[in-house]
């Protein structure tokens, strides 16, 4: 057992700085593009309407029993959207398979390196665990719509913030473009940052990537509308549960490096963003999201969320924070400080505890 807790947390550390030093360059392969394509090919298969319909549309052309088929396709398709038990079930199919694939391939890969060595499975479970960490590549993409701003670029600006945001950012003023910026930072400080450490440390690269690939269902799947409401139930579901802890573990964490952080820059405030995260951090439609974000709202004196487009479609959400000021540029690098500085503080309470338990 002391073993292999030495094992995992020279991989863990390792891992960690990877990610810092490197984060996820865009040549090599990255086994979350790898996850994001298998739940596409698995959607495809257990439900696509549109697929159904395209194939049938061209047999019209061909003979009247292409007409039949057609009609058989779109009344197949309205079926399985329609019928909300089907869908789940299909999309219960659809997480339980992408889980237990990552899980098997992560453990798999992992067993043979230890096998071979021990520096071996170190160095695998250190990779894993960098490819699992997204603090690097966070703070890279926000600084991108933070260069653009800066260059008085902003559909520049708006483009590289379209890269990390899930609304429409096509018609966003400079200011909303910048809150968008803070609003993702600070979100995915837990889902991209502390959420997948936490896992990595109590379970290594199976546990980190099983969060991983829950998540990245959650991002591919879990939206209400027509065709997920129910497709998409489980895995948005599945997702609310993995983060309830990490979420707020990342709040409070965020809260003392915000106190930290105000020592030393009197723009972040950390009573602000206490007495905000009390208030607001119920406010979002999803019950983690709000967490995060109502801390650094508080910190930065800044208000987010409210009613966005997303794919045409507005979406009403209530607003988090108070606005003390107006946005600044320089807000997206303070998020990202507060993200860095919560990634340290959960490393130090994790690593201590970790060696506590190699000395017993």
């Amino acid at each position: 057992m002391r073993e292999y807790l030495i094992f995992h947390t020279a991989a863990l550390g390792i891992g960690i700085l990877l990610d810092l030093l490197i984060g996820d360059p865009h040549a090599l392969p990255h086994p979350v593009r790898a996850i994001g394509r298998l739940i596409s090919f698995l959607e495809e298969r257990l439900y696509d309407p549109g697929k159904g319909m395209a194939e049938s549309r061209k047999g019209i052309d061909e003979s009247r029993k292409g007409m039949d088929e057609y009609r058989k396709g779109m009344d197949g398709s309205r079926k399985t959207m329609n019928d909300p038990r089907k869908a789940k079930v299909r999309g219960t199919i659809l997480w339980v398979t992408v889980v237990a694939t990552v899980m098997l391939v992560t453990g798999l890969l992992l067993s043979a390196a230890y096998l071979l060595s021990p520096y071996a499975g170190v160095a695998a479970e250190a990779i894993c665990s960098a490819y699992a960490l997204a603090a690097r590549s966070l703070c890279k993409e926000s600084m991108k719509v933070a260069a653009a701003l800066k260059a008085g670029d902003l559909p520049g600006a708006r483009r590289a913030l379209s890269m990390i945001v899930g609304r429409d950012t096509y018609s966003l003023p400079e200011d909303e473009v910048i809150k968008a910026a803070v609003e993702t930072v600070a979100e995915n400080t837990s889902d991209g940052v502390i959420a997948p450490f936490l896992y990595l440390a109590l379970g290594g690269p199976i546990a980190g990537f099983f969060y991983k690939a829950v998540n990245t269902m959650d991002s591919m799947l879990g939206y209400r509308n027509e065709r997920y409401e129910f497709f998409g139930r489980t895995a948005a579901r599945a997702d609310d549960v993995m983060n309830y802890l990490p979420a707020r573990s990342s709040a409070v964490l965020m809260i003392l490096a915000s106190y930290v952080t105000g020592f030393f820059c009197g723009s972040v405030s950390g009573k602000n963003a206490l007495r905000i995260w009390q208030r607001d951090r119920r406010g979002h439609l999803s019950p983690n999201s709000a967490q995060t974000e109502s801390v650094c709202a508080g910190a930065l004196g800044l208000r987010l969320g409210g009613t966005h487009a997303y794919q045409g479609v507005m979406v009403e959400k209530p607003v988090i924070g108070d606005e003390r000021r107006s946005p600044e540029i320089r807000d997206i690098k303070r998020a990202n400080g507060l993200m860095f500085g919560t990634e340290l503080l959960c490393a130090g309470i994790v690593f201590a505890i970790l060696i506590l338990l190699m000395t017993r």
